[in-house]
């Protein structure tokens, strides 16, 4: 499957991504590809090295006549968002992202496709082994877990790197140029319920909401998509006086739109018509405020 990747152009890009994507490379479980970074860098004979916090630097020297350049740092962090839909069986720990190519798209089966920031790995790799680009000295530097706490970037120690100018290669644009970046903001929020014993001849529901395009929580949050969790909590809030709420799950990244949600529902078995349609009803108007999403 992943084969028909490697034809793509430019080649070496593809092949590099595809060699990539073949290892587990989820945040705060990135020994296998940092390894395969060391592995990359050391086969090629270039200055490489891992710093305490699991980050790799490789150096490659200016080509001839560029010598008198400044030195150019580039970096891609290294770990990818690991979601896949709930019907799909894939172990991140252990197995590679399957591709395919669905028109003009890369596509994963059924998980995050990892070209967040595995494109930009690629390229930075697809630069150090070139022998045809003219480029100043560069600093390749590759972080750990950028998704869930940016503590590779943080744990760097100065005197690493050289190099004055900093190219950051985690994009969605490849015609764009971005200076500065945005931030973010945890919200950790906690609250207390009683818990009460299930009626006896009461009902029960599982309501589901899947199949959304989640996306990015960043670069994405204004394109009106679905999110799973609101979904869901517009869902309960209709019916909320005749129902008890007895599980509800939704999302699994703080940077990632949630694109499944899962509540469970208790309530008076006389009420299970009314409830039943309520909840269809107001299902099928919100599949239709996302018909063009």
């Amino acid at each position: 499957m992943n084969s028909e990747i490697r034809q793509l152009e430019p080649q070496r890009l593809w092949n590099n991504f595809a060699d990539l994507n073949a290892v587990p490379r989820a945040s705060k479980k990135e020994e296998r590809v940092i390894q395969f970074m060391k592995e990359f860098g050391e086969n090629l004979g270039l200055e490489t090295m891992e710093d305490e916090v699991g980050n790799v630097i490789i150096k490659k020297p200016a080509t001839k006549g560029m010598e008198d350049r400044q030195t150019v740092v580039m970096q891609s962090h290294l770990d990818m968002v690991h979601q896949k839909n709930n019907d799909t069986k894939f172990d991140f720990d252990t197995q590679g992202i399957k591709m395919r190519i669905d028109g003009d798209w890369v596509r994963a089966e059924g998980t995050t496709l990892g070209a967040d920031n595995g494109l930009g790995v690629a390229t930075i790799m697809a630069i150090l082994e070139s022998k045809e680009i003219e480029h100043p000295a560069i600093e390749a530097l590759f972080t750990i877990d950028e998704e869930t706490g940016m503590t590779g970037a943080m744990g760097l120690k100065g005197g690493l790197l050289k190099g004055d100018i900093l190219l950051n290669l985690d994009t969605e644009e490849d015609d764009e140029i971005g200076v500065g970046c945005a931030g973010g903001i945890d919200v950790t929020a906690k609250g207390t319920y009683a818990q009460e014993p299930v009626p006896s001849g009461a009902k029960a529901l599982r309501l589901e909401v899947k199949g959304l395009n989640g996306g990015h929580s960043g670069m994405q949050i204004h394109e009106g998509l679905g999110n799973a969790n609101k979904i869901i909590n517009r869902l309960l809030y209709s019916v909320i006086e005749d129902i008890r709420i007895a599980q509800i799950d939704g999302g699994s990244l703080r940077n990632a739109i949630p694109r499944e949600s899962v509540a469970v529902i208790v309530f008076e078995a006389r009420k299970y018509e009314l409830i039943s349609e309520l909840i269809l009803a107001l299902a099928h108007t919100i599949k239709n405020e996302y018909k063009t999403m």
